[in-house]
């Protein structure tokens, strides 16, 4: 009884109430951000990841546009149901490039981390133009208009400069030649063994079969890579982070 009195002291005083509870958080947040000064890097690098492709950036930010990361989730958690169903845990390296990330636990949809090389890109097509015709309980809505909005990467070097002002690697190499991996990438008849040596794993294809390189070219494109950048089979974390 005596401990329960005491602490009807502190419930009712605000004053102390106050000091006390401060007191408690400033401990706890001394305790999480202080380690942090003293790590270089609270990433650890993974090899694989690089930065978007300028044809997978425009991709990238036709998926946020259009809400898409409202109903699916791009992180996998450690759990055993998640890792089963969708594949490796997510690596925080895997989000370094991505302003804004994707994470969360959102999902009206399956989670999209993984998503790269699940799919043939006819079916991305099929799925993006009448989801129902291949999920058939889907309440995703239809994006087939992506086949008629063509993409001339008119503003690609400045989305891609932009991304470099939060911390990109963008090379200015990468940047020069934007135009040109731009298109590269959905013709797989040009000479794109310059983006490769820049983009390494770049998938290069015209990914919706149609002429010129459209909205759905670039989102297709972001999709298939999605997961694909690390190879898992020879992945090691490191213990000591």
């Amino acid at each position: 009884m005596a401990l329960i009195d005491k602490h009807k002291i502190i419930e009712t005083n605000a004053t102390i109430l106050f000091a006390l509870s401060f007191f408690v958080v400033t401990i706890g947040g001394i305790v999480e951000i202080a380690p942090l000064f003293y790590l270089e890097n609270t990433i650890e690098d993974v090899e694989g990841v690089r930065p978007y492709s300028p044809l997978e950036l425009e991709g990238r930010n036709i998926y946020i546009r259009e809400g898409c990361y409202v109903c699916h989730s791009q992180m996998i958690r450690p759990m055993r149901d998640e890792v089963e169903r969708y594949g490796h845990y997510s690596l925080a390296a895997e989000s370094q490039y991505d302003h804004p990330f994707q994470w969360g636990s959102k999902r009206t949809g399956p989670d999209l981390a993984r998503v790269g090389g699940r799919y043939s890109d006819d079916w991305h097509v099929d799925h993006l133009v009448n989801p129902q015709s291949v999920v058939p309980e889907s309440v995703m809505p239809k994006y087939g208009f992506l086949l008629d909005r063509m993409l001339d990467g008119k503003y690609i070097q400045d989305v891609m400069e932009t991304n470099v002002t939060v911390g990109v690697p963008y090379t200015d190499e990468m940047i020069e030649n934007a135009m040109a991996d731009f298109v590269a990438q959905a013709d797989p008849d040009s000479d794109f063994d310059a983006l490769l040596e820049r983009y390494p794993g770049a998938q290069v294809r015209n990914f919706d079969g149609e002429p010129g390189i459209s909205e759905m070219d670039a989102l297709i494109a972001y999709l298939q890579m999605l997961g694909t950048l690390v190879d898992f089979s020879t992945f090691e974390p490191d213990a000591s982070r």
